[in-house]
């Protein structure tokens, strides 16, 4: 099995919309370990580890976002793999 570490910047209207808890949600029903958080400019950040197939359905899920969520661009970069426990909402 293909196991990859993915970070992923989305931009847009992604805070106040419920995107930290649907990323968490949409990532433990892929079986995926990682975190996601807002960040300062607006954007939210999110680090997701496991199965390359698994890993791409959460990236195409972060390209629409949840319901409320405008995504104007999300972008995914490799990164080495990393140690998780489970998947976690940063505050």
């Amino acid at each position: 099995m293909d196991i990859i570490h993915q970070c992923v910047r989305v931009r847009g209207k992604v805070q106040g919309v419920y995107f930290r808890a649907s990323a968490r949600e949409r990532a433990l029903s892929l079986r995926l370990t990682g975190l996601v958080r807002n960040e300062p400019d607006g954007s939210v950040y999110a680090e997701v580890q496991g199965p390359r197939e698994a890993v791409e359905a959460f990236v195409a899920w972060c390209r629409r976002g949840p319901e409320r969520a405008v995504v104007l661009e999300a972008q995914a970069v490799d990164a080495p793999l990393k140690k998780f426990d489970g998947f976690i909402v940063e505050r």
